[in-house]
Formats: C-alpha cells, sequence, structure tokens
C-alpha cells in the first residue's frame, strides 16, 4: 500500500472514531457555549468594540483548540493502539493522515465557535467577509499545523492535559495576534491590500511549522 493510501486509512480512521465517540465536538460546544454565556453575562448587553470582538473571538477559538485538538495522539496511547498503528503505517503517512485530520477538526471547531459566537452576540457585523473567511481559513490551519506535533511530544507524559496548552500558547502567540488583527479589520471593513501581508505570514508560519513537524515527527514517534 502507498504511503498516500496509508495516510487516507489513518484519516478515516480518525473519522470515524471521532464520529463514534464525538469527544472534541462535544467537549468544545459546552466550552464555547460556557465560556460566550459568561461574555454575555459579563457585558451585560454592551456593545462591544471590533477590537474587543476579535480579541474575545480569538480566546475562544484558541482555548477550543486546546479542548478539541490534544487527543489526536494521546488517544493512541490511552487505548493502546500506538504500537499497531507503527507497525501498519509509516511515520510519514502517520503524520500526514493525522495532520489533515486536525486541520479538518480545527476548521470545524473554529466554524462551531464563530457561529454560537455571532448567535449570542449577534451586535457585530462582519464588513469583510473574504477577510474573515481567510482569518478564521488559514488561523485553523496555522492552529493544526502547530498542534499536531505538539500532541505527539506530549503523548507519553503524565500531565498531558496540562501540557498541552502550556506548549502551546508560545508556539501559537503569533498565530493568535494576526488572527486577533485581520479579525478586527474584517469588522472594521479594512480593504484587503491592507491585510494581504498579514495572511501571508500566516500562511508561511503554516507551512514551516508543517515541514519542521515533518522532519521531528519520525525521532517523537518512534522513540
Amino acid at each position: 500500500m502507498s504511503a498516500f493510501r496509508k495516510s487516507v486509512a489513518v484519516l478515516n480512521k480518525e473519522l470515524l472514531s471521532e464520529f463514534r465517540t464525538r469527544y472534541a465536538i462535544s467537549a468544545v460546544m459546552l466550552f464555547v457555549l460556557t465560556t460566550i454565556t459568561m461574555v454575555v453575562f459579563a457585558t451585560a448587553g454592551d456593545l462591544l468594540t471590533p477590537t474587543v470582538a476579535g480579541g474575545i473571538l480569538w480566546i475562544v477559538m484558541f482555548f477550543a483548540a486546546m479542548t478539541g485538538l490534544s487527543k489526536i495522539f494521546v488517544s493512541e496511547e490511552e487505548r493502546g493502539t500506538s504500537l499497531y498503528l507503527k507497525m501498519v503505517a509509516g511515520s510519514s503517512a502517520i503524520f500526514f493522515g493525522k495532520l489533515i485530520f486536525n486541520i479538518l477538526l480545527a476548521l470545524s471547531l473554529n466554524i462551531i465557535a464563530v457561529l454560537l459566537f455571532f448567535i449570542f452576540i449577534g451586535n457585530i457585523e462582519v464588513k469583510s467577509l473574504l477577510i474573515f473567511g481567510l482569518s478564521i481559513g488559514l488561523g485553523s490551519l496555522a492552529i493544526a499545523s502547530s498542534t499536531t506535533i505538539i500532541s505527539a511530544l506530549i503523548a507519553k507524559a503524565n500531565s498531558k492535559n496540562a501540557l498541552f496548552p502550556v506548549l502551546s500558547f508560545p508556539i501559537l502567540l503569533p498565530v493568535i495576534i494576526l488572527g486577533i488583527q485581520t479579525t478586527v479589520m474584517s469588522f472594521e471593513g479594512t480593504d484587503f491590500e491592507s491585510v494581504r501581508n498579514d495572511f501571508q505570514m500566516l500562511f508561511a508560519y503554516s507551512g514551516l511549522m508543517t515541514v519542521a513537524s515533518y522532519f521531528l515527527f519520525d525521532f517523537v514517534w518512534k522513540e
């Protein structure tokens, strides 16, 4: 079986496992609902400025990712299936299968977070749908490309749940800053040329993290 087909097989396994357990989606929906409800009560119906709304949205998205994306390799250790996975698929197939799943999951979780955000906080208007969509899409890509290798690193650690956000935050800080900036600009209706460089940096960040993670993964997975 080719490496591509093995990657697809790993992706299918992850999709079937998530649809069967619904762990990430259920946990994130509960977290997002709780967080946004607290924001609604805290603001007491006050109008949010674009800057505050963008910051709140990305805080919700970051912690949603910390809740939903940490299990990608941890679950293999918890179920005792990591050894079998090593036997049936090579490191590159496992990495890309898991990475693609993480990208799809991050995008799905962020879409859920955005929908709930606008349902409960309806006084924010998106004036540039293109910028907003690219901000969420490229942000999800950057988050997934970074957290995949972090999940592999912490899979054998004792304090997995504590380590994941601790390691992720400094690595994802540039993504969060760029994501907030571009989201605020979408609320303000800024022209696309003004945010082109930010999107290029998000895309370049995702590419660099993917390449670095790929070369590091073989060592992490086999140790």
